[in-house]
């Protein structure tokens, strides 16, 4: 059989278990737990810091939710995703400033160079389409491998994550992305949709409404989506 046979593979998973699962671990480990929640609105006060340290730890793969504590190492751990985020940002963002500024050149261009910036433009936002969905694809498993190693190099390794996905099945794996993102995207639209209702029709007590859902919601969507991912990255059969 041919190798590339494993790119094109599904391998059996069930999506509706891991939703399941992953709201579960929500509920049980935090909805019920109101002082717990109370605690990760306020981790997400912090500029998000604590908050994306104690993702970290489910990422870990630890069960049930952990409890917000030693918050010193939460926000190390939170700085440390921050920073591996931003690196995996930094392509993407090279190529949007290199697309507006190609964008502002079309505008100023002369009859006789526009097509040229037009062209150029064009090919850069489809090289930021392409180079963003393979960020997507790659980082969450980069990160999963750094919070399991504790070694910062490991968000990097790409033959490691490349075959770590393999063991997932790649159509396995880009759905399993797909779901997620379908289920925490859609709520998150209409809460958006709701919050700038809210800001329109009662400007300032309006905020401060927007402002409380926000927080009150956020974790619990962050902490539903990193166990979820993190059930997906375990389907490999990787520590």
């Amino acid at each position: 059989m041919d190798g590339s046979a494993g790119l094109f593979e599904v391998n059996e998973m069930d999506y509706g278990t891991l939703i399941g699962n992953s709201f579960a671990y929500v509920k049980e480990g935090v909805i019920d737990k109101v002082n717990k929640w109370l605690l990760l609105i306020i981790a997400t006060l912090i500029l998000f810091i604590p908050l994306m340290g104690y993702i970290l730890s489910i990422y870990r793969g630890t069960n049930p939710a952990p409890e917000v504590e030693n918050w010193s190492k939460l926000i190390v751990d939170g700085i440390l995703l921050l920073i591996v985020g931003i690196i995996y940002a930094i392509p993407v963002i090279i190529l949007e400033f290199l697309t507006i500024g190609m964008a502002i050149a079309t505008m100023k261009s002369n009859p006789a160079s526009m097509m040229t910036a037009t062209a150029g433009a064009g090919i850069l936002g489809i090289l930021l389409v392409i180079v963003a969905i393979l960020i997507w694809i790659i980082s969450p498993i980069g990160i999963i491998r750094f919070a399991r190693t504790a070694q910062f190099g490991e968000a990097f390794n790409f033959s490691e994550i490349l075959a770590t996905i393999k063991k997932i099945g790649w159509l396995s794996y880009i759905l399993a992305l797909i779901i997620v993102a379908i289920v925490v995207g859609v709520p998150t639209l209409i809460l958006w949709a709701i919050c700038t209702a809210l800001i329109i029709a009662l400007p300032i007590l309006g905020l401060v409404i927007a402002c409380i859902i926000f927080l009150i919601v956020v974790p619990i969507l962050a902490i539903f989506e990193a166990r979820y991912l993190t059930q997906v990255y375990e389907s490999a059969g990787t520590a």
